[in-house]
């Protein structure tokens, strides 16, 4: 499978998010590896988008966009650190 980086889920998590999430630092469930956003490794073959943590695969979010809503699945992220200012 073809994949890119996190930077092409950023427009995707601005709009679930409303704010700039590709420097936001995650916190890899599989392995406790702490990357921003942006270094995850994203798969666009799916129904939705779906992003692994770059040093162990684990699928960090899952990403679905539905005709009425975005489903955002963040199960492979122990925690998300957003920077307010």
């Amino acid at each position: 499978m073809r994949h890119v980086d996190g930077n092409a889920m950023g427009g995707l998590l601005w709009e679930v998010f409303g704010a700039e999430m590709t420097h936001q630092l995650g916190c890899c469930a599989g392995c406790g590896a702490v990357n921003p956003l942006a270094t995850l490794t994203v798969y666009r073959d799916a129904p939705g988008e779906v992003a692994r943590c770059p040093a162990c695969g684990t699928v960090s979010i899952v990403v679905v966009r539905m005709p009425h809503a975005i489903r955002v699945t963040i199960e492979g992220v122990r925690w998300l650190q957003i920077h307010t200012g």
